[in-house]
């Protein structure tokens, strides 16, 4: 029987002895089990509804009132066994059939080999053979079953041969006393020998006598004789003739094979899969949510390991939504693609091969499945029981790590980044995106001289033990960041650093010089470094000066796929003629490809194109949508991918992807055009402050240290506010960026790390110490406070439109105009667009005429792709005004744009 029915049976027993309800430690002592396994098989019992159990400690467990007064779920699924495994009238209809006739069979039944791949449930059937003969009652409700896996101890003949036939003392060096065998102890009942193939000629021959005589000898004894009456049930992933003797095979008259998964039809798998979600869901006492294709990947993957390998499959996909649930606040717990193995992921590619058994399957069942513990059935699964407890410790370890961050005091939002962030990765940009100069004279304007020397004196040491020479941006960014840590330190704040055990195996030779370097600090400045610390400190010296981190990476690629013989071609073409450049790149999928196919050649392009920032992809539909996330799982490239791709989002990802920008940031600009095509800009009527933000991984330290040097050398100081910001997350960090547009006008980004923000200037830390950084950005003030008077002024110019807005809005048309045509705009020529465009929207909305253009037909014929250029960055005005920009107007805006403009 199953543990959880041993469990029951022996808590009715206690029970009835006691008079009394039963605690898991009086369980415990009674089964000779361990406590901490009958609290998990209890609370199991009682999420059941089999037992029921009081408040208060020790909690006390009874058998369930319902279960006293009626036939439990379980008495009637014991009562037909077999017919409740998936596949009874299926796959397994045959095997089932095999296995009824082998123990009902008289007088004993037959001994039995159980033949199949790895996983498809050997053990589980085996088990149900026996229970099924207990029903039937051919053997007694309390006959043993014994369970071996000849695996265990294949190394050791003698002693294999000793745990299932016993042995006499003195049979070999280490047998100290008489042992009754395994063989032994299921007398009266079923003994079950897993991987019999690893079984010796000589425990073979020792096996076939016990079948012909009904008994044998333990080990070393030739005296005395055992008998036994033992049905035997064996089982092997082998074909018997390859390993078994002749002799020992023809005495094992049934042999029953078992399908493996790919045998067995998608509603089985589906059956399968229904009843191992509800068991995590029975597991958490939470409904749990499919995404419709999440589901059909797992019915359609080639699953390597069978039944087994498909319930592990499902629990690791459970643990990852848990975590997500948990960590982000979320109101249910959601399976979606991204939390499948990449394995899994594949499944979907499947889909037009079984388009029809999955569509009859899961007809009308919506795109979220809901799979909930109060649905519960009782099926078997062919899965073992030790197996559906173990999978309680996924969840218990995410639930400790959740509450040892909250016991902190740590936010919601900085548990999640402690969970999710790859501090590797934010570390090596922070070292690599640092400058090259070291400048001693310059930093110690930001930095104590003392923090200087001793970081001096650290990498010293380092290059000293280490035998490695560090580069000078490694000087800066610790100086910087130690300055930072001793300010902490020395106010009391905590350091945690969540890597930390990770860094000290990683870098285990480092962590031992950071610890002298933390002793160096210790003794320089009257601290104790604490350990978190030292776990930093460790990662800067063990960072070597590669030529692979120093090099320029590349430009994000961009890759279209659609279905059709050249859809995909036609709209590159279209695209890189316009980008005046073939950088965009395509493929074709002809309707009669597999999807398999079209996937390993994705891969592959991906493969030849990432030049290191990663690759967008842009689909059209189906079983495209989900190549982005199967190929960064498998070749570790960063990859997007964007549905309904139109010919200008196919434009805008290429131009920005020529113009440098990052992965992100191209992916969220596609992905506005692609939801609600050209964003209409919302029209701000309030005058907006100037800001200059400065950064650091902290946003205390060296940020706060910049600021005060800002405030106390611009010239415009008084016209605009300075805020520190922390960058160690950089999608908080450009959250919080957004914020700050909508209520300021960002003049420039200050810092150790160029995060390339959309539209906003960057200057390094160092130019503000040494160099024009100081005058360039006291001239952008300046050039600000420019619009400032311009917007003011259209404010009392222009009736009936809001001048603030209009030249924000005009601005911002201008911006786009430089970027989509590559050029630098003067601010004396900007500010002539910005009020010529200005006075021109006023003139349309008043149903006014513009002039013609002189030879307007060769002109726009040289400027064809100006002209389209300048017409997608005007869109926003055109939408938000609702006027429509002529060809004569726009051919005076491509003149004004390419005849006072320097290309970038």
């Amino acid at each position: 029987m199953r543990k959880l029915d041993d469990v029951l049976a022996a808590l009715a027993k206690l029970q009835s002895e006691k008079k009394s309800g039963v605690s898991a430690a009086d369980l415990s002592k009674y089964m000779n089990l361990d406590r901490a396994n009958i609290s998990r098989y209890l609370n199991s019992l009682y999420k059941e509804g089999r037992v029921d159990k009081t408040d208060g400690r020790p909690v006390i467990y009874s058998i369930s009132c319902t279960v006293k007064n009626q036939k439990t779920q379980e008495d009637e699924f014991d009562s037909n066994s077999f017919d409740k495994i998936v596949g009874v009238n299926l796959s397994l209809q045959v095997p089932i059939q095999q296995g009824k006739a082998a123990m009902l069979y008289p007088p004993h039944g037959l001994h039995t080999l159980i033949l199949g791949e790895t996983g498809v449930g050997k053990s589980m059937f085996a088990e149900v053979m026996y229970k099924f003969a207990i029903e039937s009652g051919v053997i007694e409700s309390i006959a043993p079953f014994v369970r071996f896996n000849c695996a265990d101890y294949a190394d050791n003949p003698q002693l294999l041969i000793a745990q299932i036939f016993g042995v006499k003392k003195g049979a070999y060096t280490g047998a100290e006393k008489d042992k009754e065998g395994l063989l032994k102890k299921a007398d009266g009942g079923v003994i079950f020998l897993d991987e019999i193939h690893r079984l010796s000629p000589q425990a073979q021959e020792m096996l076939f006598t016990y079948i012909d005589q009904g008994s044998f000898r333990p080990l070393g004894d030739t005296e005395n004789i055992v008998h036994v009456e033992a049905q035997i049930i064996a089982a092997t992933t082998e074909d018997p003739q390859s390993f078994m003797l002749r002799t020992f095979t023809r005495r094992i008259p049934m042999t029953i094979t078992l399908p493996s998964l790919k045998e067995r039809t998608i509603e089985e798998r589906y059956y399968l899969l229904e009843q191992f979600i509800r068991g995590e869901s029975v597991r958490l006492e939470k409904s749990i949510y499919f995404n419709k294709n999440a589901l059909i990947s797992f019915l359609l993957y080639d699953c390597p390991n069978n039944i087994g390998q498909l319930k592990s499959d499902i629990q690791l996909a459970c643990a990852k939504a848990f975590l997500n649930y948990k960590a982000n606040g979320k109101n249910f717990i959601l399976i979606e693609q991204s939390d499948l193995h990449q394995r899994v992921k594949k499944g979907l590619m499947s889909l037009q091969d079984h388009r029809n058994e999955i569509n009859k399957l899961l007809d009308n069942m919506g795109d979220v499945l809901r799979f909930s513990y109060k649905d519960h059935e009782n099926r078997f699964s062919m899965v073992k029981e030790e197996d559906n407890i173990r999978g309680d410790y996924f969840y218990d370890i995410i639930e400790r790590k959740l509450n040892d961050l909250k016991k902190r005091g740590l936010e919601e939002k900085e548990i999640n980044d402690i969970l999710n962030i790859d501090i590797d990765r934010y570390f090596k940009k922070y070292i690599r995106d640092l400058p090259r100069e070291y400048r001693k004279d310059e930093i110690v304007k930001i930095v104590d001289v003392s923090i200087v020397d001793t970081v001096e004196e650290i990498l010293a040491l380092s290059s000293r033990k280490l035998n490695r020479q560090y580069d000078e941006k490694v000087y800066f960014g610790l100086a910087l960041h130690l300055q930072g840590s001793l300010e902490r330190i020395k106010q009391g704040n905590k350091i945690y650093h969540p890597k930390l055990n990770y860094v000290r195996i990683q870098y285990s030779e480092e962590f031992l010089i950071a610890m002298e370097a933390a002793h160096i600090i210790d003794v320089k400045f009257g601290i104790q470094v604490p350990l978190d610390e030292i776990g930093y400190l460790t990662m800067f010296i063990a960072t070597r000066d590669c030529e692979g981190e120093n090099k320029q990476v590349g430009k994000v690629g961009v890759l279209v796929i659609m279905h059709g013989h050249s859809t995909a071609t036609s709209m590159v073409d279209v695209a890189n003629s316009l980008i005046g450049e073939s950088y965009v790149e395509s493929l074709d999928m002809p309707l009669s490809m597999r999807a398999e196919e079209m996937y390993e050649l994705a891969r592959s392009k991906v493969v030849e194109m990432n030049s290191g920032k990663g690759v967008l992809l842009l689909v059209d539909m189906g079983s495209l949508t989900n190549f982005g996330d199967m190929i960064e799982e498998e070749t570790g490239i960063s990859v997007k991918a964007i549905d309904m791709t139109s010919t200008l989002i196919v434009i805008e990802a290429g131009r920005k992807a020529l113009n440098g920008r990052d992965l992100d940031d191209i992916y969220k600009s596609c992905i506005e055009i692609s939801r609600s095509g050209i964003q209409i800009k919302k029209i701000s009527s309030e005058m907006k402050g100037n800001v200059i933000i400065t950064a650091c991984f902290t946003g205390e330290g060296s940020a706060e240290r910049i600021k005060q040097i800002l405030s106390h050398n611009l010239t415009n100081r008084d016209k605009v506010k300075i805020i520190p910001l922390n960058i160690l997350d950089k999608q908080e960090f450009a959250e919080k960026v957004e914020v700050f547009k909508v209520e300021y006008n960002i003049v420039a980004i200050v810092g150790t790390v160029n995060i390339n923000t959309d539209d906003i200037p960057f200057i390094p830390a160092p130019d503000i110490l040494a160099g024009d950084g100081l005058q360039r950005l006291d001239e952008w003030i300046n050039e600000e406070e420019d619009f400032v008077r311009i917007s003011k002024s259209m404010n009392s110019q222009i009736e009936d439109i809001d001048g603030i807005g209009l030249v924000a809005l005009v601005r911002e048309a201008v911006s786009q105009i430089e970027e989509r045509i590559e050029v630098k705009i003067s601010h004396e020529v900007k500010v002539g667009i910005v009020i010529h465009l200005c006075f021109l929207i006023e003139k349309i909305i008043n149903g006014g005429k513009g002039m013609n253009f002189d030879k307007l037909n060769e002109y726009r014929d040289i400027h064809s792709k100006e002209f389209i250029l300048v017409k997608q960055s005007l869109r926003d005005l055109e939408l938000a005004y609702n006027i429509n920009i002529n060809d004569n107007e726009l051919a005076f805006i491509v003149r004004m744009v390419t005849e006072n403009s320097i290309s970038v």
